[in-house]
């Protein structure tokens, strides 16, 4: 596929040498430009600001902000920028998750370089890109007992403390993890599992035992 235009993207990671590895890869296209490549979520948000890029290719485990809180970011504040997840994870829940999120597409880090391309074009063209591997992940993998759309592990934890009644900030503790961060991941539970109280968590936490009963 080939575009009629040059497309911009954005390079968010926190592994300089995988900045570095795809940029180079990308710089070898001259139907692709790089406009520019951070390790920051903060500063990809105000890079996006100024530049406008066509596609963001996002890292989905980031130090500062997960990838999956920085899915939201960029869609509340650039619409109309299409988000492309970079991992080495092509395990169901995170795939899934990223997609309700609003990510175009998933790409695997050690797939070929011409596939990434190939994913950079599809979505930059307005398509939806799942390199082979994701696509093995999302047939062949039932979803999670209970709810239409799975828990990654992190949110999993979070809602056994939460049954257990900690506070975000007790959470967030344990977890190593920022209060904020917390309450992002209760929010993200309450949504996939259509459960609006804390009440309805701990219920559904001990119903398919995250927690035991007393």
């Amino acid at each position: 596929m080939t575009l009629t235009r040059s497309t911009n993207v954005l390079l968010v990671d926190d592994h300089p040498l995988v900045l570095e590895g795809i940029s180079a890869i990308i710089k070898t296209y001259s139907h692709i430009d790089v406009i520019g490549a951070t390790s920051s979520v903060a500063d990809a948000l105000n890079i996006a600001k100024k530049t406008e890029p066509d596609v963001v290719l996002l890292d989905i485990n980031m130090n500062e902000i997960n990838g999956l809180d920085a899915i939201e970011l960029f869609r509340k504040r650039h619409p109309r920028v299409r988000i492309l997840m970079l991992s080495m994870h092509d395990d169901r829940e995170y795939i899934s998750t990223s997609v309700m999120h609003g990510a175009a597409g998933y790409v695997l880090k050690d797939v070929p370089a011409g596939e990434i391309i190939s994913a950079i074009e599809t979505v930059a063209g307005g398509g939806t890109y799942f390199s082979s591997g994701v696509s093995s992940a999302l047939m062949n993998r039932p979803p999670q007992a209970g709810t239409g759309i799975p828990l990654t592990d992190r949110e999993k934890s979070v809602l056994a403390l939460v049954a257990e009644g900690r506070s975000s900030k007790e959470a967030g503790m344990l977890l190593s993890i920022s209060t904020r961060t917390i309450e992002t991941h209760r929010k993200n539970i309450k949504k996939k599992l259509n459960i609006n109280s804390t009440a309805g968590l701990i219920r559904y936490a001990i119903r398919h035992g995250f927690v035991k009963k007393e």
